[in-house]
């Protein structure tokens, strides 16, 4: 599926090898890449050209990606896909929780990272548009429906008796189909700020949810496990 042409992508990586594959690819889907090899020039094309999206590396040289973020976070939700090679579940939960949309740990491949933008984008405009989408009518991946009208699950037509809080979490992340919710945003989320962050509560609802609508609960379908980090619902582009 081609980019919107309008859609402007504003890549911010130091590495020209990166930088260059990165401005192949999306002119390629038909997005139109934006240059910044350092995080303050990144800053003034984002308040000066609005891009749709944004691709940011975090080992930046005059200052780390968080600062990027936490900056930007503070007036305006522009869609961050964070492309790193810190790899660990502290750096890829923390930068989530930060307020990126998504994580790619390098090496990445063409069709993977044109998939996250898409979710990103996608994500951000729905929003945006009608923040009530995800509790006024239905979202559906292959055989799963998520009716939030009704507050039901069906797999293959059939309603899979979700208990209560066993819908709230699919529902959330229904709503945030294709991006990983990690586990403090979760319980946040579904428990108030006050709850508390053990995620073996999550756990438990997940091993029961996943009884229910996975043919396989140990190679699961439809909720995917980001180990460490928390779990993401698949959407059309995500696997």
């Amino acid at each position: 599926m081609k980019g919107d042409i309008r859609n402007k992508v504003l890549v911010i990586e130091d590495d020209p090898g990166i930088s260059n594959f990165l401005k192949a690819t999306l002119s390629a889907a038909g997005y139109v890449p934006i240059l910044a090899s350092q995080g303050n020039i990144a800053l003034s094309i984002i308040s000066s050209q609005c891009p749709d999206c944004i691709l940011l590396d975090l080992g930046l040289p005059d200052m780390d990606g968080m600062e990027i973020i936490d900056r930007i976070r503070t007036w305006t939700q522009t869609p961050v896909v964070v492309i790193s090679a810190r790899s660990t579940e502290e750096d890829k939960a923390n930068t989530l929780d930060r307020g990126a949309d998504d994580y790619i740990t390098k090496p990445f491949g063409a069709i993977e990272l044109l998939a996250r933008i898409r979710t990103a984008i996608r994500h951000t405009l729905t929003m945006a548009e009608n923040s009530q989408v995800g509790i006024t009518g239905t979202y559906q991946v292959d055989d799963l429906v998520i009716d939030y009208r009704k507050m039901r699950v069906y797999l293959k037509g059939e309603d899979v008796h979700l208990t209560p809080n066993e819908f709230r979490i699919v529902a959330l992340l229904g709503k945030h189909a294709g991006r990983v919710m990690t586990y403090k945003a979760m319980l946040r989320e579904l428990w108030g700020p006050s709850a508390s962050m053990d995620n073996k509560i999550l756990r438990v609802h997940m091993a029961s949810i996943r009884r229910k609508i996975e043919q396989d609960p140990a190679e699961p379908r439809y909720i995917i496990t980001e180990v460490g980090v928390g779990y993401r619902l698949r959407d059309d582009d995500s696997t």
